[in-house]
């Protein structure tokens, strides 16, 4: 990892040692644990707070939320490994946006409106002119005035891939395409996956060139170009059709990334678990139970199997779960994105104690 002076991480480097480590699985390093505290004595700036009109009046708004998001960042302390990371939301499906389609916005969260009938239909692309393209690069733009030398700027959320066709079309749409114009699906994708290598490289590109590590929603850090490989609407497809329209697009992408880590979302995502731990080029699996799905003994296996795979695994537990993982679990390759009931600075320094003597 480079050296990087950031005033929100004094030590940086340390921590990311230990993140090159996870990726590798070699064992160098204690694994990765996040853990923040608000930062005692932080004084907040008078930042403007502006009265909106309409949802997406507020999420436009992208210099004041910059700042907003800049004075939050600074606000905590970043103890242990934890990073102080911001990246320009824009909602979930912007990268859709992009080729074209309507945009809606909530309090908390965004759509894009269906813009395609039928897979035989041209396929929408990106447009680099595009509103929302100017207003993400604008967004990540503001952030990096105020991320130099203080805290890292990540990556949007892009969904690129599966969810994205299924956004252009409608997921029932798609549904039944998959069936009746499989062709043509495929053709879809294979103009979604090179428009996505296009706008990842840009960003990256901009990132990079401002001397950030790369990162996004999920916050491991890497030098190199990284992401987060998803497909959501595997949930609705057996695996025979998720391998034929589906995986193609997820490989490609662990294969031109350095690091990446597949976000695997809900029960009936389970059933690509296997082919999707063999993709030699995917380094990590976050495994997301689904809502009012909190099973422990079902994440720690999925994670055992993850780790015999050869992967490693974002752990996500609470500070009385720690004993059971350190006896089903290897600590090469694990990544602690959050550890629960942990009260106080010193309770944290006793985790930490603990983990470092897991072998």
């Amino acid at each position: 990892m480079k050296h990087r002076d950031l005033s929100a991480k004094p030590d940086y480097d340390a921590s990311a040692a230990r993140y090159e480590a996870f990726f590798a699985r070699d064992g160098s390093e204690r694994p990765p644990v996040c853990i923040r505290f608000p930062k005692d004595g932080y004084v907040w700036p008078e930042l403007p707070r502006p009265q909106y009109s309409s949802h997406k009046q507020r999420w436009c708004d992208v210099k004041t939320r910059a700042a907003h998001d800049a004075a939050y960042v600074m606000s905590v302390e970043y103890y242990a490994d934890s990073m102080p990371i911001v990246w320009p939301n824009l909602g979930p499906e912007i990268f859709t946006a992009f080729c074209g389609c309507g945009y809606g916005f909530t309090e908390s969260t965004t759509w894009s409106v269906p813009c395609v009938k039928s897979p035989t239909d041209p396929t929408p692309r990106v447009d680099f002119d595009n509103h929302y393209f100017k207003l993400l690069e604008e967004y990540t733009d503001e952030l990096l005035k105020y991320g130099r030398g203080n805290f890292i700027v990540g990556l949007s959320d892009f969904h690129p891939g599966g969810d994205h066709v299924a956004a252009l079309l409608d997921p029932e749409n798609l549904a039944v395409a998959l069936i009746e114009e499989p062709d043509a699906v495929l053709a879809m994708m294979d103009a979604a996956n090179e428009d996505y290598i296009k706008v990842y490289r840009h960003f990256a590109d901009k990132l990079i060139a401002a001397d950030m590590p790369l990162t996004s929603w999920l916050p491991l850090i890497s030098d190199g170009y990284y992401y987060i490989p998803s497909c959501d609407f595997s949930c609705m497809v057996s695996n025979d059709m998720f391998k034929k329209f589906f995986l193609p697009a997820i490989e490609m992408e662990c294969n031109f990334m350095e690091h990446t880590i597949y976000h695997l979302d809900g029960p009936n995502a389970l059933r690509h678990l296997d082919t999707l731990l063999a993709i030699d080029s995917l380094d990590a699996l976050q495994w997301v139970p689904g809502a009012g799905r909190d099973n422990f003994a079902e994440s720690l296996a999925i994670w055992k199997r993850a780790q015999d795979a050869g992967k490693g695994v974002q752990v996500d537990a609470h500070v009385s779960q720690l004993g059971e993982i350190m006896s089903a679990l290897s600590p090469k390759g694990v990544w602690f994105s959050s550890i629960g009931g942990i009260q106080s600075r010193e309770h944290a320094d006793k985790v930490i104690a603990e983990i470092e003597k897991w072998r």
